[in-house]
């Protein structure tokens, strides 16, 4: 068997493109929606993911604004900007770059907490992470609506199907695993979370129908692993030995037994970025007070 590939780059071109349109209707009106991705320190990944941001931002246009902390900035001086932001009417999404540096005295969900929930685009304030949790989310972050969003596009139906996330980061695991079970169009799943406690991996991603991997390893899930004809997710994003990118699937193994499967670069990445920037647009339209309800926030 050969996996259909799940192109990440075409879909998040279709949403950008409708993206674009909800911009253009903004600035019929004067709004531009506006972001800040904060960056504390000059971590050369970050850097890279801010940018990538700040580039996607501009195609849709809207503002970016660059504001950088040195690596040994002090909590309060963080926390003013934060501050500032949230006042600043231009500004309707904020973010916290992570990781923080090693050396850095702060406690990231401080500042995460200190964002406006009205701004908090990343959806990790804990206040949007309970809504979620409610089933009432305001912004889901970027890469669990991207998954859904490929799923769905791909024609791929998730409801009362088995579906198994490896991984239980704030970032992606958990919301995921919240979304997915939540009852809704394209969702309404039987979600199993797994996770480093988790005894025997393998007989949990055997049972899965849909099998989204977020552990932050490379190549952890292997063929074995797999049921044939399970559709495949892979949320990693890894530095090989040969310094190419690699999944948290061994993506050439896997390939011939799944039904369908996301590359690694071109599957999900592509989709985080777009759908951050749909949170975006979705703060300016509920501050100007023209927001339409949307699947995920």
């Amino acid at each position: 068997m050969t996996a259909t590939i799940i192109d990440g780059k075409k879909i998040a071109s279709e949403v950008r493109s409708e993206l674009a349109e909800r911009v253009a209707a903004l600035a019929e009106r004067g709004i531009v929606p506006g972001f800040v991705d904060v960056l504390i320190g000059e971590d050369p990944a970050s850097k890279l993911y801010v940018s990538m941001k700040y580039r996607a931002a501009s195609e849709a246009g809207m503002q970016a604004f660059d504001h950088l902390l040195p690596a040994d900035a002090d909590r309060d001086t963080a926390l003013g900007l934060i501050a500032k932001l949230n006042e600043d009417p231009r500004v309707h999404g904020v973010i916290v770059q992570s990781p923080l540096p090693p050396q850095s005295p702060i406690d990231i969900l401080e500042l995460q907490r200190a964002i406006d929930p009205a701004k908090d685009v990343d959806g990790l304030h804990p206040e949007n992470q309970g809504l979620l949790a409610m089933g009432r989310p305001q912004f889901v972050p970027a890469t669990p609506a991207g998954v859904v969003e490929l799923l769905h596009r791909s024609g791929i139906d998730v409801e009362g199907r088995r579906v198994v996330v490896v991984g239980r980061s704030n970032l992606v695991g958990r919301p995921l695993s919240i979304l997915l079970s939540l009852k809704g169009p394209g969702l309404n799943a039987t979600v199993t979370l797994c996770h480093t406690g988790t005894k025997d991996l393998t007989i949990e991603t055997l049972r899965a129908e849909i099998l989204v991997v977020a552990a932050g390893a490379p190549k952890k899930v292997t063929a074995d692993m797999v049921s044939p004809g399970a559709v495949v997710v892979d949320v990693g994003t890894n530095r090989g030995v040969d310094g190419k990118l690699v999944g948290d699937v061994d993506f050439d193994q896997v390939s011939k037994v799944a039904g369908a499967i996301t590359p690694v670069p071109g599957g999900v990445g592509p989709m985080t970025v777009a759908m951050l920037m749909a949170n975006v647009a979705t703060a300016a339209e509920r501050a100007s007070g023209s927001a339409a309800e949307r699947p995920g926030g």
